[in-house]
């Protein structure tokens, strides 16, 4: 069983931040579950570029409003608390928070928490006890 809380990853290797957003990687593939599960909470006014090449994403909305752009298609969405969306077709897609949100994410397959998205928004696909 695992039970942990953000409070007690606030400021460990499992705390990634940076000037657009916070993560806090409560279950990543070192747990060997399956899934990752991160809070992630995105800036107000920023713009994020992400396209999980490798992963498929669901993200639910626990606080804030903001935007999501399908880059494939143009269609935007408008989330507010209680949405989900699902990157189950690896989409492109740019995140627009209007406020600040806090999101609950899962990966499948999860990730390590070594991953580093690169000019793509992409996330290289880390198999857990690689190198």
């Amino acid at each position: 069983m695992i039970v942990r809380t953000t409070q007690e990853i606030t400021e460990t290797d499992r705390d990634v931040q940076t000037p657009n957003w916070r993560s806090k990687r409560l279950v990543l593939a070192g747990e060997r579950v399956g899934f990752s599960v991160h809070e992630t909470t995105l800036y107000a006014g920023t713009v994020n570029d992400f396209w999980y090449a490798n992963h498929i994403e669901a993200v639910f909305v626990v606080e804030g409003e903001g935007e999501l752009e399908d880059k494939e298609t143009g269609q935007i969405y408008q989330l507010a608390p209680g949405s989900i969306y699902v990157l189950n077709g690896h989409e492109h897609h740019q995140l627009r928070p209007k406020t600040l949100m806090r999101t609950v994410c899962v990966f499948n397959p999860p990730v390590t928490g070594r991953e580093v998205h690169d000019e793509n928004g992409v996330y290289p696909l880390i198999a857990e006890g690689a190198t």
